[in-house]
């Protein structure tokens, strides 16, 4: 183990905040007020669909470097994901204009709520003399999403896929994050909700790495896992000795 951790990194969505209701509640709510025909089985449909949309998905990696090619790159990559769920549960005419309002919904700051000991332990940690980072799959409308949610000046750095030209389990993401911090990856830990993506992506590049699994679910050996923010702190106590 590393004899001492300089930066912490966090994922973002369902890490640090989530969102208010859920993806399909807000899909379904602004779908029916452009005439989506709403079913009994509509909400289960769509949060199914989502569910393989997202999966199925290419990385959001882009070409583009100018920052406003990157936001409509973003742009259409949720622009063929929200098309491919709605083309599984039913498609209306009006689509193109409740794509522009839901899109514009989820960069709205009101749309997300921290989880409760977020603002704590971002806060004890920083008392600590840690630097702090982000590691995300969101797009740009994460900054604003923290400005609007009081958590952007504490983070020192903040990589995310389409910036970075690489998305998470990529070793890459996490070394453009890593080189703005100047440390080597043994001195960082990383923290995240997806096993696969934050935990398997941190580790191959030789980060340290905790899963966040808020249900407490059985992991096999090797996997340390935290079911709040609030016991990363015996946990990084355990890690730097």
């Amino acid at each position: 183990m590393s004899s001492s951790i300089r930066v912490v990194f966090f994922d973002a969505a369902d890490t640090l905040f989530h969102v208010h209701g859920s993806v399909a509640e807000i899909y379904l709510r602004h779908a029916v007020e452009f005439g989506f025909p709403q079913k009994p089985d509509s909400l289960t449909a769509i949060k199914q669909a989502f569910s393989r949309a997202f999966r199925e998905a290419p990385p959001p990696v882009f070409a583009a470097v100018d920052p406003a090619r990157i936001k409509q790159s973003e742009r259409l990559w949720w622009f063929d994901v929200v098309h491919h769920v709605f083309y599984r549960v039913g498609m209306f005419e009006r689509f193109d204009e409740f794509f522009d309002q839901v899109f514009r919904v989820f960069e709205d700051h009101r749309s997300w709520r921290l989880f409760p000991e977020t603002a704590s332990t971002l806060t004890r940690l920083k008392a600590r003399g840690l630097e702090l980072g982000i590691i995300s799959n969101f797009d740009s409308r994460l900054f604003p999403v923290m400005r609007g949610l009081g958590i952007a000046d504490v983070f020192d750095t903040v990589t995310i896929s389409s910036l970075a030209q690489a998305a998470k389990p990529a070793p890459q993401i996490f070394q453009v994050a890593l080189e703005q911090h100047a440390v080597d990856p043994e001195e960082a830990l990383h923290i995240g909700d997806s096993l696969r993506d934050d935990v398997e992506g941190a580790r191959k590049a030789g980060l340290h790495a905790v899963l966040l699994d808020r249900d407490g679910r059985p992991y096999g050996v090797g996997v340390r896992a935290i079911k709040s923010l609030e016991e990363l702190f015996p946990l990084l106590d355990w890690v730097e000795e």
